[in-house]
């Protein structure tokens, strides 16, 4: 008896949930209802009573749209009360149905309503990346000026951190960067406040290492960057940097990676090549600055110490184009909204997208580098003096390849095909060294040479065999090294064939005319011609030039000062054509050579 009794009042408060229980159906927000009037109610009817709801209500009914005519669709502003009156009201007989107008929002996109000013989220396809994970688990480490709560941190999580600089526990910001760098990471998001951040569910370690004017020393970054480790960071970024290598930051950072953190920092605001440190250290992530149009911003370092770059916004058209966070004003030390730019701003991007993949289950701050370098979109433009690293940022991507926390190999195999690597016009183009058109230039010039041979013998020479290549391709594969502290004008300058050394300074793809014509190739013939040996190096490039331009012409002809099309391939292939005219008469009457 006690089990049916106990049996009966089970089903009976189940019959009461499942009653009382609205469902996904009834669930939203809405301040707005719809009326659906019977399409077979005469118009002056349905005029009758919408005079009648306006006259009761003391509200506007309106047609939804100029589509609504047929239909009889008319929107009325109203709560839920109003709502109920008017489904008991007499109305119903002459409505197909009255129902609330939810509102529906994109996927993934957060309630804060300055959020559609942050179009760097956008821009790394945060959206999608919030349909994976938000962060939840992962601890940020924020070495800088340190952290104040402002209102839109107020439901961010914070640990424990320190004040470097002062010797003290409370690490709070009296300049703003801080903050400012750290809503970038962990925003208070969905909060209907403010702007969003990235990885808004993780958890930040505020740690001040630069005081009120911005400034700070390696002992206290280093010391930073050791208790981030010990207290469970699992990101570290710094948005900080300067001159001079530090064994004692070194050592930090050593120890810090060994520890399962990964670290990332800015590229430095100089406009120089080779980024500050610590960005440029080993196991650090450099971060470069990208504005709106992901153009390099004006002001970004590049070239050594550049893995990836992030939208850090560029100001010098628009002030809306910066960075928008919460922070503090450093004169008052009030909270105001922001827009600032800087490789600073661009290395918290970074930061928060790799707290999100640490969310997925994967915390080896190598498998994290791999992912968030491999996930990078590819750059469509030549990127000579790397500018951009493995690409732009991006979120969905990375999160989509961290998956369960492994890289399979349709990850790898997606990243190739999304990054042009299986498409045959990426070879064609023109790759990471532009690999298929160097090739086809050097087997070009071979295969000039040889056909040349045919009517005027020669045997190869050390000479020929230079001339080739440095008319053809020079040694292309060097201009894609990036050594720390040497500058990278001289790989450029290896790495180019004589056409390009008109441009390789500037690091520009463009041909310039002087150099890809006959001008060079007829000079050295005019200075070598009579010597045993080199006269066989300036014939050799004379015919390595001829190649260079042919596929130049082919693959991408363009010219500085006459930009490319058909005048550009025309000259050339008319230049390519002297090149071998000039090669042939050199060769002519010549012994053979041994």
């Amino acid at each position: 008896m006690k089990k049916l009794l106990l049996l009966g009042l089970f089903v009976v408060g189940l019959i009461w949930a499942i009653a009382s229980f609205d469902g996904l159906a009834s669930q939203g927000t809405y301040n707005s209802i719809v009326l659906d009037f019977r399409e077979d109610i005469p118009a002056a009817e349905i005029r009758n009573q919408v005079g009648e709801i306006a006259e009761t209500y003391k509200v506007t009914p309106r047609l939804n749209s100029i589509f609504s005519t047929t239909d009889n669709l008319y929107i009325v502003r109203g709560n839920r009360e109003m709502l109920d009156s008017l489904k008991r009201s007499e109305l119903s007989k002459y409505t197909e149905y009255i129902e609330p107008d939810y509102q529906y929002r994109a996927l993934g996109m957060p309630n804060d309503p300055d959020y559609s000013k942050q179009w760097n989220l956008k821009a790394i396809n945060a959206e999608a990346a919030w349909e994976e994970t938000k962060g939840s688990g992962a601890t940020v480490a924020v070495i800088d000026t340190g952290i104040s709560p402002v209102p839109d941190l107020k439901d961010t999580k914070f640990v424990k951190g320190y004040d470097f600089v002062n010797d003290r526990e409370n690490a709070a910001d009296d300049n703003g960067h801080g903050t400012h760098v750290a809503g970038t990471v962990a925003q208070s998001t969905n909060n209907n406040f403010g702007v969003a951040g990235i990885a808004y569910e993780a958890q930040l370690m505020p740690l001040k290492v630069l005081s009120a004017s911005g400034g700070g020393t390696v002992a206290d970054i280093a010391e930073a960057i050791k208790f981030a480790a010990d207290n469970g960071a699992t990101v570290i970024n710094m948005s900080l940097g300067g001159g001079g290598e530090s064994a004692a930051m070194k050592e930090a950072i050593e120890y810090a990676h060994s520890k399962g953190v990964t670290i990332i920092a800015a590229a430095g605001n100089e406009k120089r090549n080779g980024a500050s440190y610590p960005a440029r250290y080993a196991r650090v992530i450099g971060v470069s600055s990208t504005g709106p149009s992901g153009k390099p911003a004006f002001y970004t370092n590049y070239g050594a110490g550049v893995d990836i770059s992030a939208p850090g916004g560029d100001k010098s058209q628009n002030e809306a184009d910066g960075i928008l966070q919460h922070t503090i004003d450093p004169k008052t030390g009030q909270p105001i909204f922001a827009y600032l730019q800087g490789t600073s701003m661009a290395s918290p991007h970074v930061a928060g997208v790799a707290a999100l993949i640490n969310a997925t289950g994967v915390k080896n701050p190598d498998e994290v580098t791999a992912i968030l370098l491999q996930s990078a979109r590819k750059v469509e433009q030549d990127d000579p003096q790397n500018y951009y690293g493995a690409g732009y940022l991006d979120a969905k991507t990375a999160v989509e390849m961290a998956g369960n926390g492994q890289i399979s190999f349709r990850d790898f195999f997606r990243w190739l095909r999304d990054n042009g690597y299986l498409n045959p016009r990426f070879w064609i183009d023109g790759g990471v060294y532009a690999l298929l058109p160097k090739l086809l230039m050097v087997i070009g010039s071979y295969l000039l040479a040889w056909f040349l041979r045919k009517y005027f013998p020669f045997n190869w020479s050390w000479g020929m065999g230079a001339g080739l290549v440095a008319g053809s391709s020079g040694l292309f594969f060097l201009r894609g090294l990036y050594i720390f502290d040497l500058p990278q004008a001289p790989f450029r300058v290896l790495g180019s064939s004589i056409p390009e050394l008109g441009t390789a300074i500037s690091g520009s793809s463009a041909l310039n005319p002087i150099f890809a014509s006959i001008i060079v190739p007829a000079v050295l013939i005019v200075l070598f011609l009579g010597h045993p040996q080199w006269k066989w190096f300036a014939i050799g490039t004379s015919i390595g030039v001829a190649s260079c331009l042919i596929v130049s012409a082919i693959a991408s002809p363009t010219l500085v000062w006459f930009g490319s099309g058909i005048f550009a391939r025309a000259f050339l292939l008319v230049n390519a054509l002297l090149c071998i005219g000039l090669a042939r008469l050199a060769m002519k009457d010549e012994a053979r050579v041994a």
